[in-house]
């Protein structure tokens, strides 16, 4: 470290906060037979395809995809295979279809503006609005971290043979902010390149385990391309649609496209980022459906229909399998393990990721990269430490912990998909690059769709939770409060002032 940047100080509020600087981007090549003149024979307006460009902007939506596959999400699949078979492999292709809509405009509003959700907030919302945001967004990445932490423990604890404790996997675990630092020191494409290996990781963790299983082909096939609920398994079919939309993910993507080199002055260069984050992302997300399916088909083939199928969760999942199928030549137990531990360290590296866009865009303040780690890590390791504590030696306990987690993130959804749909759907902000009003409406219809599911999640939550007078009150007019808040952003979105920069000025 040179001795002009140990006399830096911690906090720097001089310059406004951005996702990258400029030489922290990755630089798009032109092809050598590419022209200014011939931009218009692409899709869209944008240059024609090239191979080589879609891999330099191939990273961001991998890194998106995480939060498809943290332990929260593969919890509620083992959950649905085990409860509902394979009836519900349908929905959880649509809630992934849904999810990818949500993040591409997610990537639109990044592209088209140069600035993240965060940053966008702060400038179109009063003081008081934008700091309730900014207090939801952080609650909700506090409650998804403690998830994907206590995930990461679990798997250290079965990869030990349960000599380390869930405390010391979540000490363990809190190092990744460290390794992150590490890595981004050395560019964003070894730190993409490094979560391409943990995905990979899963991938083949995951078909392992579904190549022991054995699933049925045709149920599988049936399951995928028939739609079917029955009351036994609506609930879980709730929680698959509920868990796709990760609020602070949406936060997370429209700072990461800002990772490429997009010249916003040129149209068609906007165009043309905006067809290789479309491709890229769906890309990503098949991918991270295959295995969230390898999961669900697995225990579906294993546990539907048994007594132990109401009873399975994270924490005996693996020693399950391990009594179903044995060992092998690579037992079960581990091949879970391992692909548990991955699921959990890169998406507790993403939030480490996503909690520094979400405090910098939302509060206008620059940090030393460490010491902003620092604070939105301890955020999370800190309650998870005590959670590992008092919840070590208590399944049943830690799958309550699990459902008032889940909770607390569905109350946040609405705070960031609301902002987003309002913003993108705007001319003074995107330009010619707003949506229009067919892709509107579909928006608000998943919008609504998923708000609806989680306020009913919430609904039978609570409903089961909370007895007594005082109880009821509070959540009464915690619920008033919550309503009025939402309307004041749906209304807000309607009367939106003219931004001081317009996408649409690009020429």
């Amino acid at each position: 470290m040179s001795e002009l940047e140990n006399n830096e100080p911690l906090l720097i509020t001089e310059e406004e906060e951005t996702a990258y600087d400029e030489t922290e981007k990755v630089h798009i090549v032109r092809d050598e037979d590419e022209n200014d003149l011939e931009h218009g024979v692409g899709c869209g307006g944008a240059p024609p395809f090239s191979w080589k460009k879609l891999w330099l902007f191939t990273g961001p939506g991998f890194l998106m995809s995480i939060a498809f596959l943290d332990p929260g999400n593969l919890e509620g699949d083992l959950q649905a295979g085990a409860v509902a078979g394979y009836s519900l492999l349908w929905l959880l292709m649509w809630a992934t279809a849904m999810g990818l809509l949500v993040q591409l405009l997610s990537a639109r509003l990044g592209v088209a503006t140069g600035r993240h959700l965060a940053e966008l907030c702060r400038d179109e919302y009063p003081t008081w609005a934008r700091m309730v945001l900014w207090v939801m967004a952080e609650f909700a990445l506090i409650g998804s971290d403690i998830q994907e932490v206590i995930g990461s423990a679990i798997a250290i604890k079965i990869l030990s043979n349960g000599i380390l404790p869930l405390w010391a996997g979540v000490l363990i675990t809190a190092l990744d902010c460290f390794v992150f630092l590490f890595l981004e020191n050395y560019g964003i494409r070894k730190l993409e390149a490094v979560f391409a290996v943990l995905i990979a990781t899963m991938a083949v963790s995951f078909a392992w385990m579904f190549g022991q299983a054995k699933p049925s082909g045709s149920e599988l096939l049936i399951g995928i391309l028939v739609p079917k609920l029955s009351s036994r398994t609506i609930q879980k079919a709730v929680g698959v649609v509920g868990c796709i939309i990760m609020p602070h993910n949406v936060f997370l993507h429209s700072a990461l496209v800002q990772s490429r080199e997009v010249d916003k002055r040129q149209k068609y260069r906007v165009q043309e980022a905006l067809n290789y984050y479309t491709i890229e992302s769906t890309i990503a997300l098949f991918v991270s459906f295959m295995i969230n399916l390898f999961v669900t088909t697995v225990f579906a083939k294993g546990f539907y229909n048994t007594d132990l199928a109401d009873s399975i969760g994270l924490v005996n999942a693996g020693q399950y399998l391990q009594d179903k199928y044995g060992g092998g030549v690579f037992p079960i137990l581990y091949i879970w393990g391992i692909g548990l531990l991955a699921a959990g360290q890169s998406s507790t590296i993403t939030g480490t990721y996503a909690g520094q866009f979400i405090m910098g865009g939302f509060l206008n303040f620059k940090m030393k990269k460490w010491l902003r780690a620092l604070i939105t890590r301890s955020c999370a390791i800190i309650p998870t430490i005590i959670v590992a504590l008092v919840f070590d030696s208590s399944e049943a306990t830690l799958d309550v912990l699990n459902e008032w987690l889940n909770v607390l993130q569905s109350i946040q959804i609405p705070f960031a998909l609301i902002p987003l749909l309002c913003l993108v759907s705007k001319e003074q902000i995107m330009g010619s690059f707003k949506i229009g009003p067919l892709y509107q409406t579909i928006a608000w219809l998943v919008a609504a769709l998923v708000i609806l599911i989680n306020g009913y999640l919430l609904l039978e939550f609570f409903t089961s939770e909370v007895s007594g007078v005082v109880y009821t009150g509070l959540v009464t007019m915690f619920t008033a409060s919550y309503g009025a808040f939402i309307f004041y952003l749906i209304a807000r979105g309607i009367t939106f002032t003219p931004w001081r920069f317009k996408a649409g000025s690009i020429q």
